[in-house]
């Protein structure tokens, strides 16, 4: 039989410790977070549902994004053993300059709409891990106003190409004239995608105070406090304009953008050149024969063609068909730092994320931003180390695989 007794007042004295209170509401939310899916739960409840599905939705059946997150469930890594792993090197050039981690962040449109902090707070943690961030056509703050709040940053830009050349123009010798390095030119936007999401909840840029945002308001009062009491949310390298996502773009945006434009913009940029949206080996091949430094194999985060092709299974046969002569980039369906390393074994240089900030962002402004980095960083140097590899350089095609499909 058990023979039970009560506890000496001294034996349960280290038992205990009672965590220190965090007077920061943001600090006490996100310590609660050990993933970039805890991070997702929390922003759910801290955002209006409208913005919570902006980021977290895709086009029609959002089939293109789950066969994303599923081609990353596929990766089976080779671990080796007994190998000295007490020190890790997540370093990695990236287009001609080294971060310090093998990721950067992607370009996300209406940053402000998810925080009111918005694009400065995400390049201003950019700047502090030192990895690139990209400035989108459709942000919210100026070229000039990111690069005074991350004036050591690496930063890029994300461009869409106007039917009418010129705004484009501009905004090529501003992002030069600002310290950019790196213009990404998007071409799977001929059109707007069908994101269901955003139509069923009547998402419009500025939102709308209808009476279904109203009631979700009384939910979300800190988000609509902060919204209303700052500057007023807007397109800050667009004209004013009033409507959809996609109602925008397709108002907007270039649907004739041909190859020609690929290579009027590698004689009118003087930096690097990244091509975003490439679905196919042989458009890699063609963009890069006309001037382009990186392709980045992208679906649009599935927001766009819905049934796209799957980026991670295009990465071997595109590094293969161009070997050195040009980058591979990679993002849509990235949530673990296992999927960045993933990618770059099979052959990516670096991976981007934009829904992972984001959730961080919007669960508590750029300490939340800050803590997705964190966790990502994390995953990737722990991943490293049970893989049995010292160095992100070090990493090969061995040592990964994509399980067959089920």
């Amino acid at each position: 039989m058990v023979q039970r007794r009560m506890p000496r007042p001294s034996e349960l004295r280290p038992l205990l410790r009672p965590a220190p209170f965090v007077w920061d509401a943001d600090e006490r939310r996100l310590r609660r977070a050990a993933s970039i899916a805890d991070l997702r739960t929390i922003a759910r409840r801290r955002t209006p549902r409208a913005v919570f599905d902006y980021v977290d939705g895709a086009a029609d059946g959002e089939l293109s994004l789950q066969r994303a997150r599923r081609a990353y469930a596929r990766v089976e890594f080779t671990p080796t053993v007994l190998r000295d792993v007490s020190e890790t090197d997540t370093g990695r050039e990236i287009l001609g300059r080294r971060a310090s981690l093998p990721l950067a962040f992607a370009p996300t449109g209406f940053t402000r709409m998810m925080h009111h902090s918005g694009e400065p707070a995400v390049a201003s943690v950019a700047q502090e891990f030192d990895i690139p961030y990209t400035l989108s056509t459709m942000g919210t703050t100026t070229i000039e106003d990111v690069a005074a709040a991350a004036p050591r940053a690496r930063k890029w830009f994300q461009l869409y190409l106007w039917r009418d050349r010129a705004p484009a123009k501009d905004l090529v010798q501003r992002a030069a004239a600002a310290g950019y390095d790196t213009m990404m030119l998007t071409v799977d936007t001929p059109v707007g995608g069908a994101r269901l999401r955003d139509i069923r909840n009547g998402l419009t840029i500025p939102p709308a105070l209808t009476l279904r945002t109203f009631l979700d308001g009384a939910r979300h009062p800190h988000w609509w406090f902060n919204m209303l009491t700052t500057e007023p949310l807007n397109f800050a390298s667009l004209d004013a304009t009033y409507g959809s996502v996609e109602d925008m773009i397709n108002r907007v945006f270039d649907p004739a953008l041909t190859i020609d434009d690929v290579a009027w913009l590698r004689e009118t940029w003087p930096g690097k050149l990244v091509i975003k949206g490439i679905q196919s080996v042989d458009d890699a091949v063609r963009v890069v024969d006309a001037g382009a430094d990186a392709v980045l194999l992208s679906n649009h985060g599935g927001r766009q063609l819905d049934r796209a092709p799957v980026p991670l299974e295009l990465v071997e046969p595109t590094v293969q068909a161009l070997g050195d002569r040009a980058e591979v980039l990679i993002d849509t369906g990235v949530t673990h730092g296992a999927d960045v390393l993933a990618a770059v074994a099979l052959g990516a240089r670096a991976a981007l994320v934009g829904r992972a900030y984001l959730y961080g962002l919007m669960a508590g402004g750029r300490l939340g931003v800050e803590k997705a980095v964190t966790i990502l960083a994390a995953e990737i140097v722990r991943t490293l180390q049970l893989i049995g590899v010292n160095s992100v350089d070090d990493l090969r095609p061995s040592h990964v695989r994509l399980r067959p499909k089920e």
